[in-house]
């Protein structure tokens, strides 16, 4: 397999802050890796410096294998505004297009216009402004996938995308031959997609071949295999202690190296490997919660012109565990700022219906977009309590550190902080798991597994949901509510056996239709030859075809010929693709006659 990026001796340090020191890796052909590290330790800053956005500081050296096509996913997707879906994607794809023929520009523009649609992404037409989060990651992916690289490197892939759209991605890289790094925290995604992990910790890395579960299992092998190496170490440095508390006169005639080889011996064996993680022992698990939580009696809400909520009636239970799932904008994080009274007097929308809340309720909003710290505030003024800052991974070391200092999955983990903090007895996390890596992603999930409150959760991570909640609602579009008893694959399972059923019946109703009208229909002997109907219609199929193909001719020219103007294009594009399909139709219809004529 040719190596397709060789990384040696790089370095990265902020302040005082060393994130990784001197590391080199391998990446050869057909790799699918995915990058896995704590929060704050450095792997956007790894993706910036393989982009050129950022330098090593040790020098060092990077080196991709020359002619192969790369392509970059970064979590922020720089892009105008004003920009039209469709004219945004030309535009950054510039650099590849330039050097395209007028087929191949065809052939990129008719990938870029069957990717957005695969992403729920059907009106290329829109403007930038007017999309959601997930929708402009969407954009960034169509981008990149469109290109056919060789090699991707994305950052964060998952974030802010719904399920079906995670689904479709992960479909999508596990069947492509493509070579692959990315960080990402889903876990589901990494095991149906990558074949290698990779482990950033302590400032080096270490590569795990298989999935998810293998690399916990031999990353613990190392861990214990180290501090089993540290014990060792422990016995040489007794008897070399021996020697060092003897007199200066047998001392003083040893060797310097020994000495020197002495303290070298100390340091090592006051390094006791231990994992950093998350703890949330010692924190309350939610105050006292009365048996009213949240009552909703007939609950409509329409917002210019759009349903996002239909006559919705639920009491939500106490220790119940909801999870919220639908795809991007059909009102999920609406729907919990109704529920939690978000929602403004004067915002405007129309409310209808009844939303009664428990007198006892203590709620604790984890909210998508609720990052609102003073950036000039440090960490311990932010939250004045050291001991669950320790337990945040915020070491005393960086309690003077400034907001604007911290990574974003930093400062996603002090949010968390501050909302558990408040001992809430209903627990609302509104996508958790972006930012989050995956060892707080763990240990919060133990943590919930204890939550004695009531929980709802809206995310895109299915193992997180799998693991957490009993049953799920479901929006289905247009204010529409479906509650499913049962965690999110026994749904996935549960929906895709249903569309199994629905397709298999509707054979069945076709088959039982063709039998009946052959049943109804005279007996006849069997046609040997056309009949006159028949040459009639072979006829005029011949004379159709041939021009639909002279139709579909002319617009493959007028498509590749890069002159037509936007809306032109689009319906060309459009008439193109029902031209096929017509096409196809007539031919199979013009080889059953071919077979008596």
């Amino acid at each position: 397999m040719a190596s397709y990026l060789q990384i040696e001796n790089i370095s990265k340090s902020y302040g005082p802050k060393v994130l990784f020191e001197h590391i080199g890796f391998n990446i050869n052909e057909g790799d699918k890796i995915a990058l896995i590290a704590p929060n704050g330790t450095g792997k956007t800053s790894l993706m910036k410096i393989l982009a050129g956005k950022d330098k090593s500081d040790s020098g060092g050296k990077i080196t991709f294998l020359k002619d192969i096509r790369i392509a970059f996913l970064e979590q922020e997707y720089e892009h105008d505004p004003e920009a039209c879906i469709f004219d945004q994607i030309m535009a950054s794809s510039k650099s590849f297009t330039d050097g395209l023929d007028a087929d191949h520009l065809f052939e990129y523009e008719l990938r870029v216009r069957q990717l957005l649609t695969s992403f729920g992404l059907k009106d290329p037409g829109m403007k930038m402004k007017n999309l959601s989060g997930g929708e402009v990651k969407r954009v960034a992916l169509t981008q990149m996938l469109a290109s056919e690289a060789d090699f991707y490197i994305m950052d964060e892939p998952t974030n802010h995308l719904d399920i079906d759209a995670i689904e479709f991605l992960e479909g999508y890289l596990s069947r492509s031959r493509c070579t692959l790094f990315m960080v990402t925290h889903d876990r589901y995604f990494l095991d149906h997609v990558c074949n290698t992990v990779m482990d950033m910790d302590r400032g080096n890395v270490y590569i795990y071949k298989g999935d998810y579960q293998n690399y916990l299992e031999k990353r613990q092998d190392r861990i214990d295999n180290y501090n089993a190496n540290t014990d060792k170490v422990r016995n040489i440095l007794r008897r070399e202690l021996e020697w060092m508390r003897s007199t200066p006169c047998a001392r003083s005639g040893k060797a310097k190296y020994r000495k020197d080889a002495f303290y070298e011996l100390k340091e090592r064996a006051e390094d006791t490997y231990v994992s950093k993680q998350v703890s949330l022992g010692e924190m309350s698990l939610g105050s006292r919660l009365g048996s009213k939580v949240i009552n909703c009696k007939d609950v409509s809400f329409y917002y210019g012109g759009d349903c996002y909520l239909n006559h919705f009636t639920y009491n939500f239970q106490r220790f119940e565990r909801v999870g919220i799932v639908g795809g991007n904008g059909v009102g999920k994080s609406t729907f919990i700022n109704l529920l939690t009274g978000n929602m403004q007097p004067d915002d405007p929308g129309i409310l209808t219906g009844v939303i009664d809340r428990g007198e006892s309720l203590q709620i604790g909003y984890y909210r998508q977009k609720g990052l609102y710290f003073d950036e000039d505030q440090t960490v311990l003024e932010t939250v004045n309590d050291t001991r669950l800052l320790s337990q945040f991974l915020f070491p005393h070391e960086m309690l003077n550190n400034r907001i604007s200092t911290l990574s974003g999955g930093e400062k996603r983990r002090l949010y968390l902080l501050t909302v558990l903090m408040k001992q809430p007895n209903l627990l609302i996390l509104d996508e958790p798991t972006n930012d989050l890596d995956i060892v707080t992603l763990n240990v919060l999930e133990e943590y919930l597994m204890e939550y004695k409150g009531s929980l709802i959760i809206i995310s895109h991570d299915r193992h997180f949901l799998d693991r957490l909640v009993d049953h799920l609602l479901v929006f289905t579009g247009e204010g529409n509510i479906k509650d499913f008893i049962g965690d999110y694959s026994q749904y996935r399972q549960y929906m895709l056996d249903f569309q199994a059923a629905k397709r298999s019946e509707e054979r069945a109703r076709n088959a039982a239709k063709a039998q009946e009208r052959q049943n109804s229909a005279p007996s006849a002997p069997a046609k040997k030859k056309l009949s006159y109907k028949e040459k009639r219609e072979f006829e005029q199929l011949e004379a159709e075809l041939e021009s639909l193909n002279a139709e579909k001719a002319e617009l493959e020219q007028a498509l590749s010929s890069g002159t037509l103007a936007m809306d032109k294009l689009q319906e060309a594009s459009a008439r193109f693709g029902e031209l096929t399909s017509i096409i196809d139709e007539k031919e199979m219809r013009w080889l059953e006659l071919s077979e008596l004529a």
